[in-house]
């Protein structure tokens, strides 16, 4: 076990080295200048923009930029925003916001994925089972900005069970609403999955057995069939929460959250390299620990595994 998580974690360096060369290429190769980009039709003189274009490195080839900022990340300094503000300190004060809003989001779609997967499944070919797909294509079909403005004017404006706008100064009460729309927006495909998995391993042999050896219904499908047909939904998980991380640009902007998609996207907008990439190199260590966790939890829903050559 502990080789395994020493060589999973050995391969984080080439994915880290990898997604931030290919990221600060992107940016580096945008066009315009963004530092005279700044200053808008006011231009000062050309002396400031060099001067400001010296400070951050913008003056600078490509691999001197990035060799620079791979160094910063030994030191552990990401560098500075174009308004002066350190990227550890912006890092620091949304990343938490968008971290609590994903785990609310993935939250409630596992749990609604396990109830009501689980009893189409047990229920296939039923109205509830034709009703419950039908919904779930709905969601799909339905763009998130749409589901977004529903649920922001209908339980927010007209309801009043949630603050319509989150803001500054949020708790996890204040996320409620864009995290049942990021949860929402991922639950179609998570339910369709663990219907389709279920549905698979009720079929299965061992099942068969299981009911014939006398256990009852309800020992055979929490404890075998669903604990078998979650290792998918397991891996669903980090796949979504690695999308919700870095995809919630559009819920944010709609319910004013003060989080790392907002953020991002000013900075793709101001062409600040150093916050884009070091925003982009903490997602890739968080997506690659994730993905190391649902590994690792994969042993404890399958013993059959082992994390041996």
């Amino acid at each position: 076990m502990l080789a395994y998580i020493l060589r999973r974690l050995v391969q984080v360096v080439p994915v880290f080295i990898g997604a931030t060369l290919l990221i600060y290429f992107m940016v580096f190769a945008m066009p315009g200048d963004p530092i005279a980009a700044l200053f808008g039709d006011k231009q000062p003189p050309e002396a400031v923009l060099e001067q400001l274009r010296a400070r951050y490195m913008l003056d600078q080839p490509f691999i001197v930029q990035y060799l620079h900022y791979l160094g910063g990340i030994l030191r552990l300094d990401f560098g500075t925003t174009f308004s002066g503000q350190s990227v550890m300190e912006v890092l620091g004060r949304t990343f938490p916001v968008t971290l609590r809003l994903a785990v609310m989001a993935i939250v409630i779609s596992f749990v609604l994925s396990i109830v009501i997967g689980g009893a189409s499944a047990l229920l296939k070919g039923t109205v509830f089972d034709h009703a419950m797909l039908v919904v779930a294509l709905i969601f799909i079909a339905v763009p998130i900005f749409v589901l977004a403005f529903l649920a922001q004017y209908f339980l927010g404006v007209q309801l009043e069970w949630f603050k319509p706008t989150v803001g500054a100064n949020n708790d996890w009460g204040d996320l409620w609403l864009p995290a049942i729309v990021l949860g929402f927006s991922i639950y179609a495909a998570s339910m369709r999955l663990t219907r389709s998995s279920m549905i698979d391993t009720l079929g299965q042999d061992w099942v068969r057995t299981a009911y014939s050896k006398g256990l009852s219904r309800g020992r055979v499908i929490p404890v075998h069939v669903l604990r078998n047909s979650l290792i998918p939904m397991v891996t669903d998980i980090a796949t979504n929460f690695g999308i919700l991380m870095v995809g919630a640009t559009v819920t944010e902007g709609i319910f004013n959250v003060p989080g790392v998609g907002n953020t991002l996207f000013q900075a793709i907008i101001r062409h600040e390299t150093p916050t884009v990439v070091s925003f982009v190199t903490v997602f890739v260590i968080v997506y690659v620990l994730v993905n190391l966790l649902v590994d690792l939890l994969y042993g404890l829903l399958d013993p059959r595994i082992r994390y041996v050559k």
